[in-house]
């Protein structure tokens, strides 16, 4: 793994899974290859879709473990060979083998870690042991990093409180979006038959099918909004509670020609772009990049006002409806109200998405990395 170039930056990340973290953090890494700087990505295994993102002046390195956990000595050995100026490590359980190789290494390196979701929430829903060690560790480990960033208000002042850090030590830079990107993508073409012309209004979610996404609640209050209108649900993502989720939909008298669950696709810009509204009906989330990306695709939100950054992006509800969690009719009348409102007559939401363009959050990471000084 001897480097034939110096990188100025190592990110640090599972893999190139299909979820909004590694859809960010792509963003981000080229960024900041696009301004010259030597991007390295490190991945404990580099599956997943979005491996086709990467921009081609960017290495990857990948150690080819089934597990974070198995990275701790390849990442030393890296570090050792490359000791590239700063590194970015994304998600909790990799932040925890950055610090500990960092440490055992003794490199120059400026480590910054960076938390994507509300922690104590993760941690009192985590399901094994193993986990429940990883959440253990956070106090005794993040101390250790040279910074540590998160993407929202919310997450930051709960890291703090759970790892028992002094206030302000958590600084909080929102996600990086390539909105020309996503506009140009928002223009492609669906074969879905729902968004065709003259097809009843489509209300779309997107994101893993997991108990923090309560998607079930999304259900039940399109149950309640099928009762009143016509109207049909797409829910795109793949995961764990598929099946659940059909088995309900089905329970409470919804048909396939009603609600579809498509699972992943690459382009969910075009999808939104076409449909009537948004919604995110989470428990929880760090900041929720579908509602900037939909935003940025002009179609009107819903959102849970969940811990996390829900209620940051829409400033309390200025730029969309915010409803109570796990509230399904307080949800649909939401929804109600949206589609009976004149698409003028709602917020234009496109203008606050321009406040999370790329290149805000590339200038505040760069200077976090210690690499303004190189641009």
């Amino acid at each position: 793994m001897q480097s034939m170039h110096l990188p100025d930056l190592a990110i640090f990340l599972p893999s190139f899974a299909g979820g909004g973290a590694e859809r960010t953090t792509l963003t981000l890494a080229n960024g900041i290859a696009a301004r010259g700087f030597a991007v390295d990505l490190i991945v404990a295994s580099a599956q997943g879709p979005f491996r086709q993102d990467v921009a081609p002046s960017i290495r990857v390195i990948d150690f080819q473990t089934v597990r974070v956990s198995k990275s701790f000595w390849p990442l030393r050995h890296y570090l050792k060979q490359n000791c590239p100026k700063a590194m970015l490590s994304i998600m909790t359980h990799t932040n925890l083998v950055a610090i500990l190789a960092r440490r055992w290494t003794g490199v120059s390196t400026r480590l910054v870690i960076s938390e994507r979701s509300i922690i104590s929430q993760a941690a009192h829903h985590c399901q094994s042991l193993q986990e429940h060690l990883i959440y253990t560790l956070v106090p005794w480990f993040y101390p250790g990093a040279n910074a540590i960033v998160a993407v929202s208000e919310g997450v930051a002042r709960d890291l703090e409180a759970f790892a028992r850090l002094p206030q302000g030590t958590v600084q909080t830079i929102y996600n990086p979006f390539n909105l020309d990107h996503i506009k140009q993508l928002a223009t492609e073409q669906v074969t879905h038959p729902w968004f065709a012309a003259r097809e009843p209004p489509v209300i779309l979610a997107t994101g893993r099918l997991g108990p923090e996404k309560d998607f079930s609640t999304l259900i039940h209050a399109f149950a309640k909004v099928r009762a009143q209108r016509q109207a049909r649900l797409v829910i795109l993502g793949d995961g764990s509670l598929r099946s659940e989720l059909l088995v309900l939909a089905h329970q409470l008298g919804l048909t396939s020609d009603e609600i579809d669950l498509p699972g992943f696709v690459a382009n969910p810009y075009a999808y939104m772009a076409k449909s009537k509204v948004f919604v995110l009906s989470s428990r929880f989330e760090g900041l929720p990049g579908v509602l900037v990306e939909a935003m940025a695709c002009g179609v009107p939100v819903v959102s849970t006002n969940c811990a996390g950054g829900s209620s940051e992006i829409l400033q309390g509800g200025r730029w969309g409806q915010l409803v109570p969690v796990g509230d399904a009719e307080a949800l649909s009348q939401a929804i109600l109200r949206v589609l009976s409102t004149p698409i003028d007559s709602l917020p234009k939401v496109h203008q606050r998405a321009q406040e999370f363009e790329q290149e805000r959050a590339i200038d505040a990471y760069l200077k976090v990395l210690g690499l303004a000084l190189h641009a």
